[in-house]
């Protein structure tokens, strides 16, 4: 008794009842009862489907006639025919008939005769039929490659595991307190028998009620009697083995139903998470392709503000953009694609078609139309620091062009109004004469504004072009500038003609008054352009551009000792023609007929010259600072991003050796992988402080940075790049573990599988050629054909793209060892739940499966349309083939 016996080793060879209880002494009378009531049922229980019974078991088959009948019953065959005549000899012949056809059916009878059957032996005859109860009621049970006794055991054991008070270890003593067979029925039919109620100190009740309910509801006859197996020290096993059988028997189609409900609940499980899967690539590409629908309009809009506060809103919006909304879609991009790689992948290994997104959101349509939108983003940025860069020009001219023209307008005050007076027909000859020469230095002061005015009309242009928001106000003051410059010219050119006529009426003239006011004037324009010079906005964007400024700046104050020997020399003759006025008595009237500009004048300009010198001064320095500031960012972003840039093309190249390397296990890879994506996420920092330092830049309106080869918009991709490669890399390495794990795949297996792959993949990128695969599968013994190579090529590459990746290479190379469920075992699951039937009911599916599986099918299955199937009838037929068919979600 040291292990399980397993009796189809043993040829059957049981031994003889003598043997059997000669080792036992002698039969118990009371398991002799025990097992004289049971055998006679379970022979009663077979002979009534032929219309009979039998009433004492030892002499009721002393003829053979209804043993013969009760083996025909039992087998389903037919014996041979038996003897007519009622003599002893017919009795023995048969006798031996029936003991000869179960030693047929591979049963070695010892001891065993016909003559003591006929002989009415008590012991004998039960002796007979336990080994028929054995051979045909016994010996085919199986339970867990144990068989027999050993599997009804384990089968009973495995039932009632869950019930309090029960502890099947043996059919004697196990079975006396009633419960165990009690939960065996509740454990079938739950509706029988309320457990909860029983009590373990009440086992004449317990029995009574299990063999009352299995005659009532399970036909199985009564065998036993409660009170011999409670009053029973030790009940007999063979009388219990044999009622417990019939338990076995009866409940086996419930066991073949539950078995076909699991494999049911298993497939419908795979098919339900597949679809969630699919439920859930369909819901995020819908979002990221509307976020992208929805974004490149965004992007598409080049129109530009007026205004240099909207244009940098719309920069820092576009920063925010790159920095905040665009990253997190990136990451759903990378994880639609493996979500999707994954899912196919679950597909491909449980037997499932491939599955096929809507219209519209397959990876390769959200791959375009995320390169359609870096398509449209592409340049954006650009356009929007260009726009800022020309409204940053339209406000410097704009101001120029109003300076300009309110110092032209200041100028040209009064002046109509000057030359259109008829103040010579009044004057004197010397009064006449000082108009004139007035009149000439007037000219010559107009001539010299020639140029401003021309300044003007440019700048105007300038700002038309650059398509000026107030370009109507602008042209509106410079036309009238220009209508008003044109008048001058007219009316100056009429007041020469008048003055020229009266000319040979001046006699007199002050030299020395004519001499100040010619060397005034363009003194006094020299000052004004000094001025207007000194009082100039200006933009650099370099400290050379700055320092070019100071340099101009120093050559202007170089020239400011030989203005003032001008100055002195202009000061010079009005002190001379104060000193004539005194020597002659001639009383001066204070004022130059030649010329507006006093003496004070003069002076007052000077020194606004001289106080205008040092602000200069100052306001080039700092610009000077400010240039300086601005070349340290550049210095600082430069340091930093030639750091981050080798950086992350580094890691890109260890994540490639990572990927390629078989030194180690599949999981050592995604150890070292998590490694690295670790590090990479806590690198993020350092692109942070980069995209801080770029923002600085941009604000300071920095443009170009000669440190560097790298700018933000290279290192946002790199590092795009980064995390797509090292996401992608990780769900590489989980399908290989997928695979690996479902086909079998032993780690040695899949370090040849990628030594093959390295070996072949010339190029190093992860990829082989058809023609390196072609010498791939040759080295690795494949007879290859045209034919036959076409064929493996559109199972490795079923999207035409011309590589065979790792994973395809694996798939391929494991594709025939699959062992999945196939529609034709699901289909005949459902058979043996709808009882043979072609169709399925609803309280069916309800009664056999899980809740949730079981409306998953109600909803899913179509009508049943065979004229056999009542109303509501659902086709499971179709549905098993639907569950390894084309995916419609």
């Amino acid at each position: 008794r040291g292990g399980t016996r397993n009796p189809r080793r043993e040829e059957h060879q049981y031994m003889s009842p003598e043997d059997e209880w000669d080792r036992d002494l002698l039969l118990d009378p009371a398991w002799e009862k025990q097992q004289r009531k049971t055998f006679t049922a379970w022979c009663n229980s077979h002979l009534r489907k032929a219309g009979t019974q039998i009433e004492n078991i030892e002499d009721d088959f002393r003829n053979g006639l209804k043993l013969m009948l009760l083996l025909e019953v039992i087998s389903g065959e037919r014996l041979p025919k038996p003897d007519k005549g009622k003599m002893r000899f017919h009795k023995i012949a048969n006798v031996n008939k029936a003991l000869d056809f179960i030693c047929s059916k591979g049963v070695k009878l010892v001891s065993i005769g016909a003559e003591e059957i006929v002989d009415g032996n008590t012991k004998m005859t039960l002796g007979m039929i336990w080994t028929i109860i054995l051979r045909f009621a016994i010996q085919d049970i199986s339970v867990e490659e144990t068989s027999a006794k050993e599997g009804l055991l384990l089968w009973c054991q495995r039932k009632t595991a869950p019930y309090r008070n029960v502890n099947v270890q043996n059919f004697h003593i196990s079975w006396k307190d009633g419960l165990a067979l009690c939960a065996l029925i509740h454990r079938h039919r739950p509706d029988l028998i309320d457990y909860s109620k029983l009590r373990k100190d009440d086992p004449i009740g317990n029995l009574n009620t299990a063999f009352e309910v299995a005659e009532k509801y399970l036909d199985i006859p009564k065998m036993l009697d409660a009170e011999d197996i409670v009053n029973t020290p030790k009940p007999d096993e063979k009388a219990i083995m044999t009622y417990v059988s019939c338990f076995y028997h009866a409940f086996a189609g419930a066991e073949q139903a539950e078995t076909a409900a699991n494999r049911i609940c298993k497939v419908l499980a795979v098919n339900q998470e597949n679809e969630k899967l699919m439920e859930e690539y369909e819901k995020l590409a819908s979002e990221l392709l509307e976020w992208i629908r929805k974004t490149i309009p965004w992007l598409e809009n080049r129109m530009a503000e007026q205004q240099m506060k909207a244009m940098q809103q719309k920069l820092e919006d576009f920063r925010d953009y790159r920095r905040i909304h665009k990253p997190p879609r990136v990451q759903e991009k990378c994880q639609l694609e493996i979500n999707f790689n994954t899912l196919q992948t679950k597909l491909r290994l449980s037997n499932r078609p491939a599955f096929m997104p809507s219209e519209g959101k397959m990876v390769s349509d959200i791959a375009n139309a995320w390169k359609g939108l870096e398509q449209v983003e592409k340049g954006y940025e650009e356009w929007l620091l260009t726009e800022i860069r020309r409204l940053e020009r339209l406000d410097h001219l704009a101001e120029k062009f109003k300076q300009k023209c309110s110092l032209h307008q200041s100028w040209t005050s009064g002046k109509e109004e000057l030359l259109s007076m008829k103040d010579y027909e009044s004057a004197s000859l010397m009064e006449i004469r000082a108009l004139m020469r007035k009149h000439e230095a007037f000219e010559s002061d107009l001539a010299a504004h020639q140029d401003r005015v021309e300044q003007i009309a440019a700048i105007a242009q300038e700002l038309n072009e650059l398509d000026y928001h107030d370009a109507s106000s602008v042209n509106a003051r410079c036309q009238g500038i220009c209508d008003q410059w044109d008048n001058l010219g007219t009316l100056t050119q009429k007041r020469r003609d008048s003055l020229e006529r009266v000319e040979k009426l001046w006699e007199t003239i002050d030299q020395l008054y004519l001499e100040f006011a010619k060397r005034a004037a363009p003194f006094n324009n020299w000052m004004d352009g000094a001025m207007e010079d000194l009082q100039d906005m200006f933009i650099v964007h370099s400290t050379e551009e700055i320092h070019s400024l100071i340099t101009a700046h120093d050559q202007f104050k170089a020239t400011l000792p030989e203005a003032d020997k001008e100055r002195m020399a202009t000061m010079g003759i009005q002190s001379e023609i104060v000193k004539i006025a005194q020597t002659y008595g001639i009383k001066l009237s204070g004022v130059n007929p030649y010329t507006n500009l006093s003496p004070q004048d003069i002076t007052n300009k000077w020194e606004a010259v001289k106080h205008l010198v040092p602000l200069r001064d100052q306001m080039l320095q700092e610009e000077v600072a400010r240039q300086q500031a601005n070349e340290r960012l550049r210095r600082q972003f430069a340091a930093q991003a030639n750091i981050i840039g080798p950086w992350i093309q580094t890691k890109m190249e260890e994540i490639g050796h990572v990927s390629v390397d078989i030194a180690g296990s599949l999981e050592e890879q995604m150890n070292n992988l998590k490694q690295y994506e670790q590090n990479i996420i806590n690198y993020k920092c350092n692109i942070d402080k980069l995209e801080g330092d770029h923002q600085l830049s941009q604000e300071s309106l920095i443009f170009d940075n000669k440190h560097t080869n790298y700018t933000m918009e290279h290192i946002r991709v790199g590092w795009e790049q980064l995390l797509t490669t090292i996401a992608r890399t990780i769900n590489e390495v989980e399908n290989q573990i997928l695979t690996r794990d479902a086909k079998g795949i032993s780690q040695e297996q899949l370090n040849e599988f990628r030594a093959s792959f390295n070996h072949f993949d010339r190029k190093r990128n992860g990829m082989m050629d058809p023609d390196d695969f072609r010498a791939c599968l040759i080295s690795m013994g494949y007879d290859l054909g045209e034919v036959e190579f076409a064929r493996i090529m559109t199972l490795v590459d079923s999207n035409n793209t011309g590589v065979v990746t790792f994973q395809a290479f694996i798939d391929f190379m494991t594709r025939e060892t699959a062992e999945t469920d196939t529609a034709d075992q699901v289909m005949a699951s459902f058979k043996i739940l709808a009882s043979d039937k072609a169709y399925i009911t609803v309280d069916e599916l309800r009664r056999e499966l899980p809740a949730e599986q079981a409306e998953y099918c109600i909803s899913r299955m179509t009508r049943y349309i065979g004229a056999d199937g009542p109303a509501g009838a659902l086709d499971y037929i179709s549905f098993s083939s639907a569950l390894y068919g084309e995916s419609d979600l």
